[in-house]
């Protein structure tokens, strides 16, 4: 079943840009729309989040969760998702803060 899916994809490479428009809409600059198969979006997911580099990439689609969607991201000046007793929340990164994970 197709489902509406949301890419927002900050300075990666033009040939990832041109990709992701054969399957999506771009409504604004960096930012994708459109309703594809969860197979099409992983697919597309997984070709962004190896062309990313110094990018930034977010992915949002409907899951069956509180929200309601999930989050995926990729790239190295990314916002981390974290999950908050069943809440995803975004754990911003200072600049020259290294990864945290939560233990």
């Amino acid at each position: 079943m197709s489902s509406m899916i949301v890419i927002s994809a900050t300075a990666v490479p033009d040939h990832l840009r041109g990709a992701l428009t054969r399957w999506l809409l771009e409504v604004t600059p960096e930012l994708y729309v459109g309703t594809v198969s969860a197979r099409v979006r992983d697919e597309l997911w997984s070709a962004v989040a190896a062309c990313t580099d110094d990018g930034m990439a977010v992915l949002s689609y409907p899951a069956n969760n509180e929200q309601g969607f999930e989050l995926r991201t990729a790239g190295t000046r990314r916002r981390e998702p974290l999950d908050f007793d069943g809440l995803t929340l975004i754990a911003f990164q200072r600049d020259g803060q290294e990864n945290a994970k939560p233990a």
